[in-house]
């Protein structure tokens, strides 16, 4: 299939912003322009989070803006960055080593806690973004975007092999009802990758496509899916357990590793693209127009409430002094207990 259709069907944030690049990077210079200093960099669009396993925290999103915080997000210092891209996800594999994603096709590596990035993968001439991205100890880096693409490294990072996604089909090809011309696409983007505690890793993607892998990443199958609207964020729950979220409030469970998935009632409309578990168990999403859900019960049932300020939000991660948002207000602590 040909890559024909066009940026401005996409919903999201890394979407909508990789329309406007994509119109603006027409005639651009290949070679990476380093992100700028700016002041306001903590309250301007942030799409990434990450936290280190010793709780600092990384935000990071447009102009190529990556910040630090090692006091739980009460203060935020910029670093040094390669490029000006648009970033859109975040991943630490321990204190010292994390990756960076974005638009350009950009893969950015740290070896010193993030003060300093170098470029691992960088390709603007593609005109499309990494998506997301997920990582672990064992050396295993992998980055999901636009057109099936997948950019995998087994070597901590030093080199990425990039190529198509390809998994083992459904058994069954029926999908659910369409929602758009797309439902059957066969180069679906890849909005959002994500690891369990065991090294299952899950992908979800554009127009219903979720697929799973039980070798690191080695092979993929497809997984059944419950609607054919686009996903946005997957997060595993537990040995077995996987939500997946997505457009107009969309929310999913599944309790067998995505084999079968329960419709669970979001109370909202609005698109749901982060998810996160607290230490205390509780599972918080958040979207578009404020929206923050919240579980109890192990993703079983959700609360719904919004922000005041109704700003939306990409993605939360939980911090060592509580959940932490980025989105149209930069970077922020979330109080669960101030919402509207």
């Amino acid at each position: 299939m040909t890559r024909s259709r066009t940026p401005n069907r996409f919903v999201g944030w890394a979407f909508v912003y990789w329309s406007l690049a994509s119109v603006a990077s027409v005639g651009a210079a290949e070679a990476p322009v380093p992100a700028r200093v700016a002041a306001l960099a903590a309250r301007s669009l942030l799409t990434a989070l990450a936290v280190s396993p010793s709780g600092q925290l990384l935000a990071a999103g447009e102009r190529g803006h990556i910040l630090l915080s090692r006091d739980g997000g009460a203060h935020w210092r910029q670093s040094s960055v390669p490029v000006d891209a648009l970033l859109t996800a975040a991943c630490f594999v321990d204190d010292q080593v994390g990756y960076v994603v974005g638009h350009d096709e950009t893969i950015l590596a740290t070896a010193d806690g993030g003060s300093h990035w170098r470029i691992a993968h960088f390709a603007p001439d593609t005109a499309q973004p990494f998506l997301s991205v997920a990582c672990d100890r064992s050396g295993d880096v992998i980055a999901v975007g636009a057109y099936a693409t997948l950019a995998r490294s087994t070597d901590h990072g030093q080199t990425f092999a990039i190529t198509e996604l390809s998994a083992a089909p459904l058994k069954e090809k029926k999908r659910p009802a369409r929602m758009d011309d797309d439902a059957d696409l066969e180069q679906p983007h890849l909005n959002a990758i994500a690891r369990s505690s065991d090294g299952t890793v899950y992908i979800a993607g554009e127009a219903g496509h979720l697929y799973r892998s039980d070798d690191h990443g080695h092979q993929w199958v497809a997984l059944p899916s419950p609607y054919a609207g686009s996903f946005f964020a997957v997060q595993p729950i537990g040995e077995a357990g996987v939500i997946a979220a997505g457009l107009r409030g969309h929310l999913f469970r599944s309790a067998d590793r995505g084999q079968h998935w329960v419709d669970i009632r979001s109370g909202v409309d609005a698109l749901l693209d982060g998810a996160t578990i607290l230490p205390d168990g509780r599972v918080v999403i958040v979207g578009l127009a404020g929206v923050v859900l919240i579980s109890t019960d192990g993703a079983q049932t959700f609360s719904s409430s919004r922000m005041a300020d109704r700003k939306g939000m990409a993605a939360v991660v939980a911090g060592p002094a509580g959940p932490i948002i980025v989105g149209e207000n930069g970077v922020r602590r979330l109080s669960l207990n101030s919402r509207e």
